[in-house]
This record gives C-alpha cells, structure tokens and sequence, in this order.
C-alpha cells in the first residue's frame, strides 16, 4: 500500500472531525430534569486521567467541548450551556441536535476559557486528546470531567462506558440505563435484518475523503473504528486490513484500494465541498474499475451521521446498513 502525502488535507481532514429520533419538545439550557427523573446527592466518578471528580449534586450547566459528549449530554436529556463548534455540530450530529440558547464557546481545537468560565458551569467535559494546558487552565476555575474518546481494542465498549459516566456526572443514571438498552436491540435487530437478508458475511470497507483540486485524500475505517467495530456486530466483515491509527482510520489514495474486491463500499460525504465517492473519482479509471463501483455497491451514509459519536449516532448508521443491505 502507497500512503497518501498530502499534508494540507492530512490537516484539513484532523482539522474537521477529530480535533470531526429526537423528543417532540428539546430540554432548555442548562435543564438536566426535562427527560426523566435526575439523581441527587454527591457525585464521585474518576475521570481518563485517573482523577477522583467530586460534586456535592449532579451537574445542571454543562459545557461540552467535544462532539460525542454533547450529544450524549443531549441524549440523555441534558441541554448543555455551552458548546465547541455549534456550527460544525449541526452540520455533522443530526441525531441529537441543539437549542438556541446553547452559547458557543469557540473551536474545538481551541476553545475560549474566558467565554467557558463566563456561563459559570458546574462541570466542563472535555477529552484526554485534547491540550493538556487546556485542561489544567479550566481546571483552576470550574470541574472538569475529562473523557477518554476512542479505545481501538472496544470502541463500543468504550462509547457505553463514556454514556455511563456522563450520566453519573449528570443525575441520569436511569435514562442512560434505557438508552444503551434501546442501542442494544436495535444493534441485534440490525445484525438479524442482515441474517434474513442472507448478507451475514459479506465484506465491506468504508472511508470518508477531501479533494484539493486534483488532489484526493482517502481515509479508511479500519478495525478498532466505532462504525466498523458496529458493522461486524451487525454480521459484517471489514476488509480493509492496512495498519490503522488509535481511532481505527488509515490514510491512503486512490491506488491504496487495490486490495478491495467485491465489497459493499460506505462513505461519508456530509457537508464536504465536493462529494469524492461520488463525483470527485468519477473520471478515475482505477476507481471506475473496483467492483464495488461497477456493480453498483457504493453507498452514501446518510448526512448527519457523526461517525465519531453516541448511541444515537450509532443507531443511525445501524438503521442506514439495514436499509442499504437488507431491504
């Protein structure tokens, strides 16, 4: 495999998604009892970086740093006061959007602290990924919960156990309780749509992508991925097996496919300038030949679907898979 060097993608495309079903009625800011009962008493968790976090009731005004939180803080029925990138949020998270009085505390590469402290939040969670100088500023004004985002070993695994913790944080043990038993069946609904289907088994591969001009950066989501690791639950078989990073995605070009056959071939084009899959490779005459292309298996994952996310995300891409392959 021939990696792909293009650095001003490579940064365009860490830059966007990793620095990248609702109710009737949202829950207003800061509101922590508009979806189900909210604990009370002192809270203890230990966050990612084995710290005791320690509050004398659950947290009401949040702040949000990253993406998967906030939805997971939303999911379970808790409207954050504060958020990093509002509008990429709602450009990339359809399954758990948010109010308008949510403030938005800037980047999520760099976020404000002076507008962070200003909403004078009970708790800011934010991750261990993120900059450490960050975290210990905001550590000297306000609680800072802080997440581990991905583990490449059980990325489901760890995205129930980061909903579990937020919710300890937040007094919503109970909804989290419900959540992740509603992910749980629609998971194995999924996997049994595929059975009956009679596509248990079969390959696939998928990947997101930036064009810069003629130039076209493909990234794979390999094993260890939250989406690849649900499509194997479901009965599926990655066939991608180039080496990956820590979040189970690996960078590659056009001619790095050339061990991909007869896969089904999801992607993610979402609020890209130029849809890569679809349009960009159109004229590529080594993509036109995979035959995946040829015979009609490339399959656009619908728009708004985090692939970095919670529960809800997750659902999203299941019931996306189901309707895809098993309809």
């Amino acid at each position: 495999m021939r990696l792909f060097r293009t650095p001003a993608i490579a940064v365009v495309a860490a830059t966007v998604l990793l620095s990248a079903c609702g109710t009737t009625e949202e829950p207003s800011a800061g509101s922590s009892s508009a979806s189900g009962s909210t604990a009370e008493g002192p809270v203890s968790v230990t966050d990612a970086r084995g710290e005791k976090l320690e509050l004398d009731q659950p947290a009401e005004k949040v702040v949000g740093l990253e993406w998967s939180d906030l939805e997971m803080l939303v999911t379970l029925g808790v409207m954050p006061v504060g958020a990093a990138d509002i509008n990429g949020y709602s450009n990339w998270v359809k399954a758990a959007p948010l109010d308008e009085s949510v403030k938005d505390v800037g980047t999520r590469q760099e976020p404000s602290v002076d507008s962070i402290v200003a909403l004078e939040p009970d708790l800011v969670i934010a991750h261990a990924d993120r900059d450490q100088k960050l975290i210990e500023q905001l550590d000297e004004y306000v609680p800072v919960l802080v997440m581990q985002a991905t583990d490449a070993s059980d990325n489901i695994g760890q995205m129930k156990q980061n909903v579990e913790t937020i919710a300890t944080t937040v007094g919503k043990e109970d909804k989290a309780a419900d959540v992740l038993a509603d992910f749980d069946a629609n998971l194995a609904e999924g996997r049994d749509a595929l059975a009956e289907a009679g596509v248990a088994g079969e390959q696939f591969a998928m990947a997101d992508g930036w064009q810069d001009g003629s130039s076209i950066a493909i990234r794979m989501f390999g094993k260890g991925s939250l989406l690849s690791d649900i499509a194997v639950e479901m009965g599926l078989e990655n066939a991608w097996t180039g080496k990956v990073d820590e979040w189970g995605l690996a960078q590659t070009d056009v001619e790095g496919l050339g061990t991909l056959g007869d896969v089904h071939f999801f992607y993610n084009a979402n609020e890209s300038d130029v849809d890569v899959f679809g349009e960009g490779l159109a004229k590529n005459a080594i993509w036109t030949s995979k035959p995946f292309v040829k015979d009609g298996k490339l399959y656009e994952i619908d728009e708004g679907t985090w692939t970095f996310g919670g529960p809800l995300s997750c659902e999203q891409f299941i019931d996306f898979v189901v309707k895809t392959l098993a309809s």
